[in-house]
């Protein structure tokens, strides 16, 4: 499976029965990286799924910092 979108995660989170929502954006996508990693430790989603839904959200993460520095 292959993600291009914050979405494509929320979606394969929503699939084992996790919801995100802390409130702002960046600290979503911090729990969201903590949780695909215990999916992929726990033996839930293979070694492929976990790299491509952690380069989405390093990107996204990246983004959101640059975003908050040019405040």
């Amino acid at each position: 499976m292959s993600f291009t979108t914050l979405y494509d995660v929320q979606q394969l989170l929503k699939r084992f029965g996790t919801f995100v929502h802390l409130g702002k954006r960046l600290w979503d996508i911090e729990l969201m990286f903590i949780e695909v990693k215990r999916l992929y430790e726990d033996g839930l989603i293979d070694k492929k799924t976990f790299i491509s839904a952690q380069l989405v959200l390093k990107r996204e993460h990246r983004k959101e910092e640059e975003k908050d520095r040019s405040k």
